[in-house]
């Protein structure tokens, strides 16, 4: 385990270890009495949904504790929680998928059939949401009861775990359906849903849980968090992008934001930049599902030049991050953010 001075397929291959050694935890518990029927149930459960992703979130905790700790090599014992804190991350990420295809009626993620699409699974797949999210304390109190920042931590994944599923209620409550109006997009509302659905969980509890590990008081950093929210925004803008403008073997999967009538930055950019003519398109054909309909939205998209607006927003958030993050006293805390920063500045995927 201490090898972690490696390639990132080394660091992955750690960090998968470590997913073991949990899975086999919580399959032992002691607070519940196992059978072997549902012993296996919650083993295919958490193989299916855990550890598909990226685990760029869960990695990003290693990372970033390395980083603050200046190239100190890293003890067996420092690699295991900080990867442990990664899959609690993950755990949660987890947790909300399984229940956000739930709510979207989706069919496929990462590549497979959700999880609710599973045969045999169906509504119970509500009961193992609950369950993943129920892992996560049981994580954290074994592993981090006796550490001076374990309150700290609870503390950390409740608040993010509020913060998230509020911003999924706005975003929810926006598109009801048979209440679809363009007019209230706006910049602010677009900020409002991607600050809370995904800024806080995506950028900053995996740079919280590297502080607490490495001893730091929270409250003493809320320019890092304003920093990483700003963050999760553009990543999200990008992601709005990569929806319509990337290329579907890339990014791995096939845009929908325009047939969902989803209150994405294009959208609420194009209201900005459109004629009254141009408007009247808008209004007409957003969030339709016939494929006529999608192409004549993107058309507009493309006559008042919205790739050339997103260049413009891409470089001025380069900059505007890039001079937050040099602004920031502490080195190893800079080196944090531009580790983050230079993961997604004009990515792809």
């Amino acid at each position: 385990m201490a090898n972690l001075n490696g390639t990132t397929s080394d660091l992955r291959t750690e960090f998968l270890k470590v997913y073991s050694v949990l899975k086999s935890e919580l399959l032992n518990d002691p607070a519940f009495e196992w059978t072997d029927g549902s012993r296996q149930w919650v083993e295919r459960m958490l193989d299916y949904n855990v550890p598909g992703g990226k685990l760029n979130r869960g990695l990003s905790v290693v990372d970033s504790y390395k980083l603050l700790k200046e190239g100190k090599d890293l003890t067996e014992e420092e690699v295991f929680l900080a990867s442990a804190l990664g899959w609690c991350i993950e755990w949660l990420q987890a947790y909300f998928l399984v229940l956000d295809d739930i709510m979207d009626g989706s069919h496929t993620r990462r590549g497979q059939p959700c999880w609710f699409r599973v045969p045999k699974v169906g509504m119970i797949a509500v009961n193992d949401g609950i369950i993943l999210r129920n892992h996560i304390p049981r994580i954290l109190k074994k592993h981090f009861r006796t550490k001076p920042y374990y309150v700290d931590l609870l503390d950390l994944f409740n608040e993010v775990e509020f913060q998230t599923a509020s911003g999924q209620m706005i975003d929810l409550i926006t598109t009801i359906e048979g209440e679809k109006d363009l007019s209230k997009y706006s910049l602010p509302l677009h900020r409002r849903i991607v600050q809370y659905k995904t800024a806080y969980y995506s950028f900053y509890i995996p740079v919280a849980c590297a502080l607490l590990m490495a001893g730091e008081n929270l409250e003493k950093h809320t320019g890092v968090k304003d920093v990483l929210i700003d963050m999760g925004i553009y990543f999200q803008v990008q992601d709005d992008y990569l929806d319509c403008f990337g290329e579907p073997e890339k990014i791995g999967k096939i845009g929908t934001d325009i047939e969902d009538f989803k209150c994405s930055w294009l959208v609420v950019k194009a209201l900005e930049h459109c004629n009254e003519e141009q408007k009247k398109i808008l209004f007409e054909h957003y969030g339709k599902a016939d494929p006529a309909d999608v192409a004549k939205i993107k058309a507009l998209y493309n006559d008042i030049n919205l790739q050339g607006v997103f260049a413009e927003y891409e470089s001025k958030s380069y900059e505007r991050l890039t001079k937050s993050i040099e602004a920031h006293p502490s080195k190893a805390v800079q080196a944090v953010l531009k580790s983050f920063l230079g993961k997604i500045y004009k990515r792809q995927k």
